[in-house]
């Protein structure tokens, strides 16, 4: 592959990741899901960590996480680090900061990294595999921090179970 073919394929992923951080945010479900390959793995890595597996089964943990008009999301990224494997493959950093209100008075404050892997089908870049590494965590709210981290679990626990998303 020759440079510019390259440096295509590398904007038409950052294209792809632009478009997960605003459908993740405006809550469009469907056109987020058409982002993942079908078999798409998702961990959270550190304390409190998670795994997903499959695509359908992640969209539906987020929505029941997230999905919320009462939670307002901001996912940012930057910094793409992404290196072409192959003709159809390829491996990506990216930093991240996002903001999340959890509850009312309760917001988060993420600060960390993507490194994800995509794949290429059909003539479209799609996300294959992506471990958040968490840096720094911060809870904003008027309350002490023991309460606010027990609040930011608790609430987390309680959108998932009251979440009227089903598979």
């Amino acid at each position: 592959m020759d440079d510019v073919a390259a440096l295509l394929e590398i904007e038409a992923i950052k294209q792809l990741k632009a478009e997960y951080c605003r459908y993740l945010d405006a809550k469009d479900w469907g056109a987020w899901r058409r982002l993942f390959d079908d078999d798409f793995t998702s961990a959270i890595a550190g304390a409190g960590g998670r795994q997903t597996v499959g695509a359908d089964a992640f969209v539906l943990y987020v929505r029941r996480t997230l999905g919320k008009p009462s939670q307002p999301t901001v996912h940012q990224v930057y910094a793409p680090e992404i290196t072409l494997t192959s003709e159809t493959t390829a491996t990506g950093v990216w930093a991240l900061a996002d903001v999340v209100r959890l509850l009312p008075a309760v917001v988060l404050h993420g600060y960390g990294h993507y490194h994800e892997t995509y794949v290429k089908t059909d003539g479209r870049w799609r996300i294959k595999t992506s471990t958040v590494t968490r840096l720094r965590e911060d809870i904003t709210t008027p309350l002490p921090q023991r309460i606010s981290t027990w609040l930011r679990v608790a609430a987390a626990k309680l959108a998932r179970r009251t979440s009227t998303v089903t598979d």
